[in-house]
């Protein structure tokens, strides 16, 4: 079955981008994908830079809103060694044990503890969907959809294409086929970790001509987005405390998917005490890297 392209277009354009525009507006008031090749990453050289370029496509499916998803999960080393790898599940809006025991030490006020929440925080990732047009490292991505797992410091640039700062800039839908753009990934590495500062939009065009973006979101269609946050990607409370605890015990085996993941992992920065003071008790979990307001706003698409 050839993909709608005309159901698209009539739901495409200003309606879309005011309907986006509309869910950033909420700020303020009131399943771990798998390591397959459905996901693509963009690559670095031997001086750690990189440069690829994406398109963020659109949500084509009549019972998801947002284009993309976001998930929170954790990733840590317990005391005696033995790594914790689960999504969390406040990602779907209900209580996870890592959250309240973080929640349990920040409020103590000892900056002892606070150190051991950051340790423990949630770590926030966002999905979209990507066509590739670039990737100098891997050539063979290219003209091809893929699953995309980024962090805050992208889905900012997300947000300034549709909120943008200045007076001089237009805000545009960076999901749109026809009057999105080109999204450049500009990759460094500062103080020992990779920098996504630099990458940005280029100028608003169509993607392709129409056929092609048919094609292109023919492939689309095989990546669905809402099964990543779908109830069975979640650990039941009792199995995640259980398994915690045996983390923090020092009696958790880990498979080999988590050791792999545990040799890649790097703990951020640690950041000074006089930067840790300035930091308000966070009621239900420590994230350092992100906002109380973002937070708001992916708790309401959620119960959306």
């Amino acid at each position: 079955m050839a993909f709608d392209l005309a159901k698209l277009k009539k739901t495409s354009g200003k309606a879309s981008l005011e309907k986006l525009t509309a869910e950033l507006a909420k700020i303020g008031q009131k399943q771990q994908g798998a390591q397959d090749d459905r996901f693509w990453k963009p690559t670095v050289d031997k001086a750690e830079n990189g440069y690829a370029v994406v398109r963020f496509l659109p949500s084509h499916s009549e019972d998801n809103d947002t284009p993309f998803v976001r998930l929170w999960d954790h990733g840590f080393q317990g005391p005696s060694g033995s790594w914790y790898f689960e999504n969390s599940l406040t990602t779907i809006g209900k209580q996870d044990p890592v959250s309240e025991y973080n929640s349990k030490l920040w409020n103590t006020g000892l900056e002892s503890d606070k150190d051991l929440a950051r340790k423990y925080k949630r770590r926030l990732h966002f999905i979209s969907r990507v066509y590739v047009i670039t990737d100098q490292g891997n050539p063979e991505n290219e003209g091809k959809v893929f699953y995309w797992k980024y962090g805050k410091k992208i889905f900012q640039k997300l947000e300034g294409a549709m909120n943008p700062e200045f007076a001089d800039e237009e805000p545009f839908d960076p999901f749109h086929l026809w009057e999105g753009a080109d999204f450049k990934i500009k990759i460094r590495k500062v103080e020992g970790y990779r920098n996504y500062d630099k990458s940005e939009f280029a100028d608003v065009k169509p993607l392709a001509d129409d056929k092609v973006i048919a094609a292109i979101m023919e492939q689309a269609e095989a990546l669905p987005l809402l099964p990543f946050i779908a109830p069975d990607q979640f650990k039941s409370y009792d199995e995640l405390k259980a398994k915690f605890e045996s983390v923090m015990s020092g009696t958790q085996q880990f498979s080999k998917a988590e050791d792999l993941e545990a040799k890649e992992y790097k703990e951020p920065p640690k950041r000074t005490a006089k930067a840790s003071a300035k930091k308000e008790p966070v009621p239900f979990d420590v994230d350092e890297d992100e906002d109380d307001e973002t937070k708001k706003f992916f708790a309401t698409l959620n119960e959306d």
